[in-house]
């Protein structure tokens, strides 16, 4: 089960590249979030969550303990992931001119 998730975690990474590049000419207005690589990573990790718990079912702690740490450190991807794609979805406001602003002349009277 360790080995199928070494070319697993290989692939998603390689076509988390590959999507990311058809992005690269993106202009800055707000996009919809793609969820497609939340939920492969998420899926992922989920998947690593579920080997590890069989693994400390069956009595092999220091596998399960090493299956743990690889789906936290895939858990930090997923959310580094969701945060990458919230960013790109809700762009900051454009800076405002501050001279440029219309004064209310009969207010400061």
């Amino acid at each position: 089960m360790l080995l199928i998730e070494i070319p697993v975690a290989f692939l998603l990474g390689l076509t988390s590249v590959i999507r990311g590049w058809g992005r690269a000419d993106e202009q800055t207005a707000a996009v919809p979030m793609d969820w497609v690589p939340i939920l492969w990573l998420g899926g992922f990790t989920l998947g690593v969550l579920v080997i590890a718990v069989i693994f400390l079912y069956s009595a092999h702690p220091f596998a399960g303990a090493g299956q743990l740490l690889v789906a936290a450190i895939a858990l930090l991807f997923t959310i580094a992931a969701w945060h990458d794609q919230y960013e790109r979805a809700h762009p900051p406001p454009p800076p405002t001119r501050s001279g440029m602003q219309p004064s209310n002349h009969m207010a400061d009277r």
